[in-house]
């Protein structure tokens, strides 16, 4: 007894392979209709060999699996439908020509049309993923509030700044640049499965595929935290993160590692609540000082933080003052005052005693005799590198950057210079006035 089943077809390395012979099945393919789970399957020459297997006997009963029928168009069968979906998904949405010839058996119009029709203007499909964004609306009705994309996501120039903060992620694919394990495809590249591949052979293959597919969902697991958790553009994440107070600062720095854990949205309450706390006790404490001072209201509290503000600063001059005094008679004791004051107020530099005997002198100029690139530059960019103390090879990558994100923006302004190249701000300054001054570049 036969029955004629309808099925889609799926990608074959999903299925099990035919229990006769191991290869993969290609519809259509036979099932036992009476043996499993899990379910029996042959490939056409096995059944028409009549292959028993332990329970199976070759005159069970058994279903055609097949997708060669026609679904939404008669035009159209489902393994074609399968196969457009499939298309669509790996060539983007509106690449019409990729995905036709990945199908290969329909034309650019034929696949535009047909998927508009019937994926996105098809009523029944509207309805029944409107019921399903009611419901799921319905069970996370606490959640923050959506947000809704542009119709055209943004597409930055590769190798520009934009795309460099972004980590080069594409939006419009949801795809980086480089990917995590980036060459994981590279351990299948040469397995090919055979017929008449061993037993062992061929379980080692199916074991290097196993392994392969753990890798890409490790990698679809940290794009997915990534994406969840906004952490493409890492400078916009740095500003948010300075909203808060330091103490709240370093709490979400240490608890970073367990964002991953508890999700989102999770998280941001689990550090808003922290804040919040955080506020409440210096409140607290604020009130607490003020009771203890007998004020008893805010007029007076004003007035009280403004007095205390004024003395907490007479206190640090008079103390300041009875430092100098002590160290004035000895120069070295002083000038470590004095580097220690700068570290205290966060100077970039440490403020130096210089006296009459002794004075500091500039590092001399850098000798480039010898040194790689030297007979890429002119007399002037010689006279810059030395001038700079920079080697003329760093020189010319940065000049190379400089002039490509100008070409590029159609300009260029002195942060953007800093940002590209992370070194001293004034050699940055240097270099890029002497580019703008040359003739490299222009400013923005």
């Amino acid at each position: 007894m036969d029955r004629f089943v309808s099925g889609f077809a799926d990608d074959p390395f999903d299925k099990p392979p035919c229990r006769g012979c191991s290869s993969y099945l290609t519809e259509p393919y036979v099932k036992c209709a009476e043996c499993g789970p899990p379910p029996f399957l042959l490939c056409l020459q096995c059944f028409t060999r009549g292959f028993e297997y332990k329970k199976h006997q070759s005159d069970h009963t058994y279903e055609i699996m097949t997708s060669d029928f026609p679904v939404l168009d008669p035009n159209w069968t489902a393994q074609e439908e399968m196969a457009l979906l499939e298309a669509v998904m790996d060539c983007g949405f509106g690449n019409w020509q990729d995905v036709a010839n990945q199908m290969c058996t329909k034309s650019k119009e034929e696949c535009e049309k047909h998927y508009m029709k019937h994926f996105i203007n098809n009523p029944l499909f509207a309805s029944t993923l409107l019921n399903l964004k009611q419901a799921e609306e319905a069970q996370h009705n606490e959640t923050a509030i959506p947000f809704h994309p542009a119709d055209d996501p943004p597409r930055p120039t590769f190798d520009s700044l934009l795309s460099r903060d972004m980590a080069g992620y594409m939006p419009a694919r949801a795809d980086f640049v480089e990917e995590f394990d980036n060459y994981a495809e590279w351990d299948l590249r040469d397995i090919d499965f055979v017929e008449d591949d061993s037993d062992i052979l061929h379980a080692l293959k199916i074991a290097v595929v196993d392994i392969y597919h753990s890798r890409l969902k490790e990698r679809q697991r940290r794009k997915k935290i990534i994406r969840d958790h906004g952490l493409i553009n890492l400078r916009k994440f740095q500003i948010l993160e300075r909203r808060y107070p330091k103490e709240v600062q370093d709490l979400y720095e240490t608890m970073r590692r367990f964002a991953r854990i508890l999700g989102p949205v999770e998280h941001d309450k689990f550090i808003e609540s922290h804040a919040l706390e955080f506020e409440l006790r210096r409140e607290i404490k604020r009130l607490q000082e003020y009771r203890a001072a007998g004020i008893t209201n805010f007029c007076s509290a004003r007035t009280y933080d403004h007095l205390k503000k004024t003395r907490d600063e007479e206190r640090l001059k008079r103390t300041m003052l009875s430092e100098v005094l002590q160290y004035i008679q000895d120069s070295s004791a002083c000038q470590q005052w004095l580097s220690r004051q700068a570290d205290m107020y966060g100077y970039s530099k440490a403020v130096h005693l210089h006296t009459s005997a002794s004075v500091r002198r500039s590092a001399p100029p850098l000798n480039l005799t010898g040194l790689p690139g030297t007979e890429k530059l002119n007399e002037k960019e010689k006279e810059l590198c030395q001038m700079v103390r920079l080697v003329p090879g760093a020189y010319l990558e940065y000049k190379a950057a400089l002039v490509n994100e100008c070409n590029k923006q159609g300009g260029l302004r002195l942060a953007q210079a800093r940002a590209l190249i992370k070194i001293d701000v004034n050699k940055t300054r240097k270099i890029y006035d002497f580019l703008i001054r040359e003739g490299y570049i222009t400013k923005a």
